[in-house]
């Protein structure tokens, strides 16, 4: 890719960091390819239209974009801002390094483009000062440290970036609030509507759909805001549901599974238990004697 699209081979094969300007020169020859490495970029979309998956990036000033392995990008007449960078990190340069495994914990690689981290003035600061120390250890006379310098300041960068999402999050209050009162209503929908019967519990991929938003961000999002991720909602309203069936009907456990949408009903228990404290035999019990 490096060759055909314009772009000067890397000092280290695994791992590219680069500047817009110093790929200013280079022709997209393909518009569509599957990314085989991890991204992390801070991009400013001058013009064209950048894909990620289905979704089109945003490109607000500052945006801070996560991509991950073998995911399909579109580009059509991309033309960058020159104030911008790029790292590529190949999977297997992490290989015996912490990180190899601990990236995978970073939500963020798996959001849609449209949830992409915006950045204020003094966090672009700081992302480009990591940047920039990476840069300088990448150019320099690698050695027997270079490699754990440089996994060192791109970890910098990713930590920086939770916390960044974070106050994004915090400062999306209002929309959190919306958020939570759509989702309820949805889930309620879907309730009413007998899909539990027909379909089961409903996913978190189909309440976020609902939502127009990603699974990994619409459960950062209501964790931050209420401290229960989106299949913790889901699981609060089917025990909900779940208590009145019990407390207003003489449907075995089984049956109550069955009409909730569990296939396997000591899973609904184990799920009740949890939730709970005690099995649903132990609350119809205690709450009818």
């Amino acid at each position: 890719m490096y060759n055909t699209n314009g772009f000067s081979p890397p000092e280290n094969p695994m791992l590219g960091v680069l500047t817009f300007e110093d790929i200013k020169s280079c022709t997209f020859v393909y518009s569509e390819f599957t990314l085989g490495f991890y991204k992390i970029a801070l991009k400013k979309v001058k013009s064209g239209t950048l894909m990620y998956g289905k979704t089109k990036y945003d490109s607000d000033t500052g945006s801070m974009f996560f991509m991950k392995p073998n995911q399909i990008i579109q580009m059509n007449d991309i033309e960058l801002e020159e104030n911008g960078f790029i790292i590529f990190i190949d999977e297997d340069y992490l290989v015996n390094h912490p990180l190899h495994a601990t990236i995978k914990k970073y939500g963020y690689f798996d959001y849609e483009a449209n949830e992409a981290l915006h950045l204020a003035p003094t966090e672009e600061e700081t992302i480009w000062d990591l940047f920039y120390k990476l840069r300088e250890e990448y150019y320099n006379n690698q050695d027997n440290l270079s490699k754990e310098i440089m996994i060192g300041h791109i970890e910098s960068i990713l930590k920086y970036s939770a916390r960044f999402y974070n106050r994004q999050f915090l400062n999306r209050t209002v929309l959190s609030g919306t958020i939570i009162s759509k989702f309820t209503r949805i889930l309620k929908e879907y309730f009413e509507s007998g899909n539990l019967q027909k379909h089961g519990l409903p996913t978190v991929k189909y309440m976020a759909s609902k939502l127009s938003l990603s699974g990994g961000y619409l459960s950062d999002l209501l964790k931050k805001e209420t401290g229960r991720t989106a299949l913790d909602h889901i699981h609060l309203a089917i025990i909900i549901e779940a208590k009145n069936i019990l407390m207003s009907t003489d449907s075995t456990v089984a049956e109550t599974a069955f009409r909730l949408g569990f296939e396997n009903p000591p899973y609904f228990s184990r799920l009740f238990k949890k939730s709970v404290g005690i099995t649903p035999t132990e609350y119809r019990s205690r709450f009818l004697n």
